[in-house]
């Protein structure tokens, strides 16, 4: 009879254990050798990126009659640590299609939006997105601009959605094939009312505008503006009904806030390898730098930082239902707590390896350029600061208080 003693919180089944080992040798051969050079090119690897596929990745949420393997939470955050370990901008462009446009259409769509679109998009032979942010507004989506209005039996866009992942797939500005898209349809009660859509890449009116280059960090996925003029879609590409797109958000919000704080993780597990290893390799004055107090103070720091958060993830992991919203307030609380974590022991890392630090060869740099994203994309840590705060004051005792 198994005991509380048995039971892994990182790998909690053998199936986590199969995934995580297949991750890591996946990444090994096949990630890491890549990652330096995509970062430096701004490039992304769709070849790469395809054979995510292969491992059952795409569909990692999505159940098996749709093409997906059906996986849990945990599964999601072990895939986006151990990706995240190698190159966290490869992970990004994967958790934007995987969680914002695939595990959405999983959870919200219709039977005959699944059965149309999630096998193509659970083998990678199609890419999505998720298209919210305005170049106006960011984490105000009541304040989008976007609209939709129905003519007859199909709807017209118009509007311009800002920082979109994977909204372009290359160099030539080709959108991608499946877009999850927000508008306003009206107002009620003074409030906008917010529909979810479906676009597609063939669409007349729907067109990439500028491609979104030269950032500080996650260069290895593609970032772009995404243009609607009058693109007409059919009427059955409406998800749920009209005024349904924030509970979809809220649904989605969840695994996606949890899976960059997974992301973070990888982040902050690497960067305590490459500095704990440096450290003890370089000597300074005749000893090991791991022998001085300031170097043993950013080692130690940063392990128990990371095994807290990474506890905290899991465990925020293991209790969600993929399928229900209610885990908003530890959402919120495992990526305020993990971002700024990897952050800070990126940038011990560099300060440990001091100007070898500095440089694209050690990798910590790009590390600690990547994790800056994690603090605005998907909530940034003042929003999550202000759910957090809102929702104590709601509900307390409910909280373990």
């Amino acid at each position: 009879m198994s005991t509380w003693k048995d039971f892994d919180l990182l790998n909690p089944t053998d199936e986590h254990r199969m995934l995580r080992d297949t991750l890591k040798s996946f990444v090994e051969t096949e990630v890491e050798p890549q990652a330096h050079e995509f970062d430096r090119h701004e490039k992304f690897n769709l070849p790469l990126f395809k054979k995510l596929g292969e491992l059952g990745l795409h569909g990692i949420t999505v159940p098996e009659k749709f093409g997906g393997v059906g996986m849990d939470a945990t599964a999601v955050v072990l895939t986006h640590e151990e990706l995240s370990a190698s190159d966290p901008g490869f992970c990004l462009a994967y958790l934007a299609h995987a969680l914002l446009a695939v595990n959405n259409l999983a959870v919200n769509g219709s039977e005959e939006q699944k059965q149309k679109y999630l096998p193509k998009l659970s083998s990678g032979e199609h890419i999505g997105a998720m298209a919210m942010s305005e170049p106006d507004y960011g984490t105000d989506v009541l304040g989008m601009q976007t609209t939709a209005v129905k003519q007859g039996d199909h709807y017209v866009l118009n509007g311009r959605k800002m920082w979109i992942t994977n909204g372009s797939i290359d160099d030539q500005k080709t959108a991608c094939d499946f877009v999850w898209v927000y508008a306003k349809t009206g107002e009620k009660n003074g409030r906008a009312l917010l529909s979810t859509f479906i676009v597609e890449k063939s669409d007349m009116g729907f067109y990439v505008g500028q491609k979104i280059t030269d950032k500080l960090g996650m260069r290895a996925s593609n970032t772009a503006e995404l243009v609607f003029e009058n693109c007409k879609i059919p009427g059955n590409r409406l998800v749920g009904k009209e005024g349904d797109s924030i509970h979809h958000m809220m649904r989605n919000l969840e695994i996606e806030r949890v899976g960059l704080a997974a992301m973070s993780l990888g982040i902050a597990r690497r960067s305590i390898s490459i500095m704990n290893k440096y450290a003890i390799e370089r000597h300074a004055f005749g000893k090991s730098l791991n022998a001085y107090g300031q170097i043993q103070k950013y080692i130690a720091d940063s392990y128990a930082e990371y095994k807290a958060a990474q506890s905290y993830v899991y465990e925020t992991a293991r209790r969600m239902d993929l399928t229900k919203e209610g885990n908003r307030l530890d959402s919120d609380g495992v990526k305020l707590v993990a971002t700024t974590m990897a952050k800070n022991v990126a940038d011990r890392a560099i300060q440990v390896l001091g100007g070898y630090g500095y440089v694209g060869e050690y990798v910590v740099e790009r590390l600690w350029r990547d994790s800056k994203l994690l603090e605005i994309g998907g909530g940034t840590i003042e929003a999550h600061q202000k759910n957090i705060t809102r929702d104590l004051s709601k509900d307390f005792i409910k909280a373990g208080f």
